[in-house]
């Protein structure tokens, strides 16, 4: 493996940017790459989001690999040379390590004659929100590519260092958030009865949306629905408060699913706040659809780890997270794959999370067999 591309990524991660924002980590990339082999840049597709684009020739299948920008509002606990110097700010979920791979990619590369087909390399802006992928995906700067396949990969711990793992049902669910807001009337607190306080209504909320959980995984209305943050009145203890605020993440294995969870849960609300007197709004934010692996992408998938040799584990079911690949997955042909980042390696999203420069070369041969698959068809 090149040790440019292991420096690459430690300065990455030394200098984490958040969803939105990642100005400087955008010009680090196209820096390094464009300075070891260079190709036409798009930028500013969406935000921060760019391409880089091989071309080999104007027929043929255009390929896309993806891999995300953005870092977590995370304080690192590591104390190792390259740790973060961006206060509050760390790559929790392997992004600095995405990126590595992708851009290692060129030098795979340099090294190949395709003679049709062109491939684009996208970094994408704001997946930790959702936002990202959406963005570039009604972006006019991308639809111009006329990308036929998209893939990605995620770094997954917990899994032997170098395992690919697949699933055929998709690669991570469907996830929204929610804010429930309730408005009532203030009273004095010595006499809560002349006003109409949230409450008795919170908890009946909390308590009928959790008969909505189906936690088995195997269970194909699986749903999961987790209180996050709840807010109600002030610390003023001589008020009887008439605001409440509840917030909610929850998800599922595919959108049809989603649907009828909302209405359920906004049929639940509605009838408490009802029975309450209460007035009541519902925001949904944060949309990560489903990530769903077209059948003939997985196949390559498999057929690609296979030829190198990698172990690969299949799961009976997608991950949980959410992915905001998953816009991807509703215009393009896509294909997510898992890749361990070893049994001892902290949890994504855990201050003491680093992503194993060791996977950095097993990235690069599993997006490369799958570039050459996709080109020579």
């Amino acid at each position: 493996m090149n040790t440019e591309i292991i420096t690459l990524r430690e300065e990455l991660h030394r200098y984490p940017e958040l969803s939105g924002v990642e100005i400087n980590t955008a010009k680090r990339v196209q820096d390094f790459i464009q300075k070891e082999y260079p190709g036409e840049v798009i930028e500013a597709i969406g935000g921060p989001s760019f391409s880089i684009v091989y071309q080999y020739s104007t027929t043929g299948n255009t390929i896309g690999i993806r891999c995300e920008l953005d870092a977590l509002p995370i304080e690192e606990k590591n104390d190792f040379e390259y740790k973060s110097l961006n206060k509050g700010v760390s790559h929790k979920c392997g992004h600095d390590g995405h990126m590595a791979i992708v851009s290692g990619l060129i030098f795979w590369l340099q090294k190949q004659e395709f003679k049709t087909g062109t491939v684009v390399l996208l970094f994408q802006s704001a997946e930790e929100t959702g936002k990202g992928a959406y963005e570039v995906l009604k972006h006019p700067k991308f639809k111009a590519l006329k990308v036929d396949y998209l893939f990605a990969l995620h770094n997954i711990p917990g899994v032997d260092l170098h395992t690919v793992i697949t699933m055929n049902k998709g690669f991570s669910a469907e996830v929204e958030s929610l804010i429930i807001n309730l408005e009532g009337i203030e009273s004095h607190a010595a006499e809560p009865e002349n006003g109409i306080n949230p409450s008795i209504a919170i908890s009946k909320i909390i308590q009928q949306l959790n008969t909505l959980i189906i936690s088995d995984p195997l269970n194909e209305n699986f749903s999961v629905l987790t209180p996050v943050h709840l807010k109600m009145g002030e610390k003023a203890y001589g008020i009887s408060p008439a605001f409440g605020e509840l917030h909610y993440t929850i998800r599922t294995w595919n959108s049809k699913n989603m649907q009828i969870l909302k209405e359920n849960i906004k049929e639940i609300i509605e009838n408490i706040s009802i029975e309450n007197k209460l007035s009541f709004s519902l925001t949904w934010l944060e949309h990560f659809p489903a990530s769903e692996n077209d059948t003939t992408c997985n196949a390559i998938i498999k057929e690609t780890a296979k030829s190198h040799n990698f172990k690969i584990l299949e799961r009976p079911y997608p991950f949980k997270f959410g992915e905001d690949f998953g816009w991807f997955s509703k215009e393009y042909k896509t294909g997510m794959f898992g890749l361990g980042s070893g049994l001892q390696t902290p949890p994504l999203h855990n201050p003491s999370f680093d992503f194993p420069n060791e996977i950095i070369s097993t990235g690069i041969q599993m997006f490369g067999g799958i570039i050459k698959t996709i080109l020579e068809e």
